[in-house]
């Protein structure tokens, strides 16, 4: 019964933080353009535009090979260990599994996500961040 609690409380937990990795490819691209517009510093941020970049890198790269995301099969995985019905048990993974998944043909995600990485692809060149050890100016352009 502890284990039970404890397996599901981990797969909320992974799923939590598969909503999140998602926020912060989708929400990252529109900070960038967002931030372009009003001058902020903190968007050219290298570490940042090259966490984003290969954070949507890896969704397209497992979408055009056909491969799981492996934070949901470790998730359904927790979930099947507790002896809970997948996506049944509780009210977190209710509502966060309604944000993440759908059902579509497979080729309609890959299509969706090539075209989102086109557009932060695109979005490195128009708003270029800066170089490695380079410091931030105060305004946010560079020098």
């Amino acid at each position: 019964m502890q284990s039970d609690f404890l397996f599901l409380l981990a797969a909320d937990v992974l799923l939590l933080s598969h909503v999140l990795f998602v926020a912060f490819v989708v929400l990252g691209l529109v900070l960038i353009l967002v931030g372009k517009l009003l001058g902020w510093a903190w968007i050219l941020n290298p570490w940042f535009r090259v966490t984003h970049l290969a954070a949507i890198g890896i969704v397209v790269m497992q979408s055009w090979v056909g491969v799981i995301c492996p934070l949901t099969t470790w998730e359904m995985t927790l979930r099947e260990r507790a002896g809970s019905a997948v996506y049944s048990g509780s009210f977190i993974s209710h509502w966060l599994e309604a944000i993440l998944y759908y059902q579509a043909p497979a080729w309609v995600f890959t299509v969706c996500y090539t075209t989102f990485a086109a557009a932060v692809v695109a979005s490195w060149f128009w708003v270029r961040p800066r170089r490695f050890g380079d410091a931030p100016t105060h305004d946010g352009a560079r020098d």
